[in-house]
């Protein structure tokens, strides 16, 4: 089953939650390039526990390569963040009708991040050579696994129009502004919550990329539907947690 996006409560995920902090972390140069499925397509690939979340009757899928900054956990001292590059492969979903994402694969140029977050999530993380760059409005990501098949990736963007706060309703507050993240380990769902501001969205276009990261996750090419930049925001993080 599925579930287009009227349906679900979209505003109350973006609350903060009265739970502990497990940790927080800034994110900084966010790009989102987004592609459109039929559902049976993308709904062979997530958890039976978890149902599609569609917009006007299509699955999403993005890809979202940003910089993670001063990542620690909530006992650590200040001083002590971890920064790395992270590229993650995402798409929507909701459990038991609360909205969020499901992540089918994760880059990071850290390895001790990737061994913490399989071991701790049970993500699927992939340790990678990253690197981004930026000449005045012209963003570029690139990664390429450290294993065997070498899965590359690249996205080139070229800033245009700010929107400011996606507003509740539209195609951007869809896809950009989720707040927890659902995912199988060890037979459980897992949830997790972040909390942040609205991300301040700038519209972007795709000038090119390499998408070897969704033949990696067995997804057919799709149709290239959007791309977004946010300058970013800092996050505190709860969970996870089963449910």
């Amino acid at each position: 089953m599925a579930s287009d996006s009227e349906t679900l409560d979209r505003i109350s995920p973006s609350r903060r939650p009265d739970l502990p902090v497990a940790g927080t972390q800034t994110w900084n140069d966010l790009g989102f390039v987004h592609w459109s499925f039929p559902p049976e397509v993308v709904r062979k690939l997530v958890p039976a526990s978890l149902e599609l979340d569609l917009w006007k009757g299509r699955a999403w899928v993005g890809i979202v390569p940003f910089t993670m900054k001063n990542i620690r956990s909530a006992w650590m001292p200040q001083r002590a963040g971890l920064d790395f590059l992270e590229t993650n492969v995402r798409t929507y979903v909701h459990h038991d009708r609360e909205p969020g994402v499901h992540f089918f694969s994760l880059e990071a140029s850290s390895w001790l991040a990737v061994r913490v977050a399989r071991f701790v999530w049970g993500l699927p993380y992939f340790f990678a050579d990253m690197e981004t760059s930026r000449d005045g409005d012209r963003l570029t990501w690139r990664s390429t696994r450290k294993d065997a098949e070498k899965t590359n990736s690249l996205v080139e963007l070229e800033l245009g129009d700010e929107l400011g706060a996606s507003a509740p309703g539209t195609l951007e507050h869809f896809l950009l502004e989720r707040y927890y993240l659902f995912q199988e380990h060890r037979g459980r769902v897992l949830k997790g919550i972040v909390h942040h501001v609205p991300y301040p969205v700038r519209r972007a276009k795709l000038m090119s990329a390499v998408d070897g990261l969704l033949g990696a996750v067995g997804l057919p090419g799709g149709d290239l539907e959007t791309a977004h930049f946010s300058s970013g925001v800092d996050v505190e993080v709860f969970g996870p947690d089963p449910v």
